[in-house]
């Protein structure tokens, strides 16, 4: 994997840009959650500060991979569309001091170096979008109907007393 690495407090100061893409192959902890690891994380990364002073990165990442769905157990492309904002703190304490005077679950707080793996970061996003159980929307095969539940199901003894009459 073609690691870049970038000196983020100075991607910040600096206010650059910079974007690319990365197959789904070359990050192994998605691939490790992929069907078959075909597939391409496009990215784009703008560094900056916010209304405080803080270095900020603004991260969004989008593309698909395939994924198993739990349901019926056939592969289907997962649309990968997520976007985050980054606070860079010098140290662990300072992470926690910053991620108390801003109070919001929108923006995360994490300890930035001088040698920062963009292509982690990028990972790290793609998995967060990633659902716990993933599923299609209707399975193939499947009606809307049967894939839908029902808002109240009949109860058996119900169903009984109608096999009776």
């Amino acid at each position: 994997m073609n690691a870049f690495v970038i000196d983020a407090f100075e991607f910040c100061r600096l206010k650059e840009r910079r974007e690319g893409e990365i197959p789904v192959a070359d990050l192994p902890r998605l691939a490790e959650e992929s069907v078959d690891k075909a597939g391409v994380v496009r990215w784009s990364l703008q560094g900056g500060s916010d209304k405080r002073g803080h270095p900020q990165l603004d991260l969004a990442v989008s593309g698909t991979v395939n994924l198993m769905c739990q349901r019926c157990l056939t592969p289907f492309a997962f649309e990968i569309d997520s976007g985050a904002t980054i606070i860079l703190a010098q140290d662990e304490a300072s992470a926690d001091e910053i991620d108390a005077q801003l109070a919001d679950e929108s923006v995360e707080v994490i300890v930035g170096s001088h040698n920062f793996d963009v292509a982690q970061l990028v990972e790290d996003e793609a998995l967060l979008t990633i659902p716990l159980s993933p599923k299609h929307e209707v399975c193939p095969g499947l009606t809307v109907q049967e894939a839908a539940p029902e808002g109240k199901k009949e109860s058996p003894f119900a169903v009984l007393k109608k096999l009776k009459q």
